[in-house]
């Protein structure tokens, strides 16, 4: 069974909150996203907020400018971050509902209730050459209204599986699993990310034909103890691995179906 292998995206924005609590020119997101892409990040994500209180423009510009993988600017659907975007044309960009006073994103974007803006933004952000995904719940309504707005590619939030223990963890990786694969079938490029961390994400990586995890703040935070590489280079390993059991326990079931059939 061959699958493409798994990618990881590396969330920066982090880094940028430290530099900002002092207003300092350091530590510098670029030199981050730099030393994230040595460690084996396959892209590095910045999600440029319209308070800045973290990423600026001016990374942003800078980052579109040296990185070796792409970049994936994650922004709300306006008109000043849609003309941004055309401007600079990162390789992708990820849509996500952003609320000034939220420490972080809360839930998917509403792709059916605000369905004429996403649709036009994402029209125009193919125009400017960049492959667009949508952040949103694994909700079938939403994935349906993802596929309608012309958007290739979702990313799965995975903050409620995250922030779930127990049963309620298990039901909502099923909720994933299932959204995944109903996305696949309808021909999008599945993502997932938002909270993940060192002991939950082998579970997601599992899911058969997720393409890529986007995650920051765990491996920011893992920084500080074994540096910036080491912190990468170890989700990257747990990554891989969790994806090469999701494909082994896929092919295991595969082969006692097959047996019970002509048993």
């Amino acid at each position: 069974m061959h699958a493409p292998r798994i990618q990881l995206g590396v969330n920066i924005d982090h880094i940028a909150t430290l530099r900002q609590a002092r207003g300092t020119r350091y530590p510098d997101p670029v030199q981050a996203a730099l030393l994230a892409e040595e460690a084996g990040a396959d892209g590095i994500t910045v999600h440029l907020r319209e308070d800045r209180r973290h990423i600026q423009e001016r990374d942003v510009r800078l980052l579109a400018e040296t990185l070796n993988t792409r970049m994936n600017l994650e922004m709300a659907v306006t008109e000043a971050m849609i003309r941004l975007a055309e401007e600079i044309r990162p390789a992708h960009v990820c849509l996500v509902p952003e609320k000034r006073e939220e420490l972080t994103t809360e839930g998917g974007l509403d792709v059916v209730g605000g369905f004429e803006a996403v649709q036009a933004a994402c029209r125009r952000l193919a125009a400017a050459g960049c492959e667009v995904s949508l952040f949103i719940d694994p909700d079938p309504a939403q994935i349906e209204a993802a596929v309608r707005a012309g958007a290739p590619v979702i990313e799965l939030h995975t903050g409620a599986y995250a922030e779930a223990v127990g049963q309620a963890a298990r039901d909502e990786h099923a909720r994933i699993a299932a959204a995944a694969e109903m996305a696949l079938e309808l021909g999008l490029t599945v993502n997932a990310g938002h909270g993940l961390h060192y002991h939950n994400v082998e579970a997601i990586a599992a899911i058969g034909g997720i393409h890529e995890l986007n995650i920051g703040h765990a491996i920011i935070a893992r920084a500080l103890f074994v540096g910036l590489k080491e912190a990468v280079a170890e989700m990257k390993r747990l990554v891989i691995a969790g994806q090469e059991a999701g494909l082994l326990a896929a092919l295991e079931e595969h082969d006692h179906d097959h047996d019970h059939e002509h048993g």
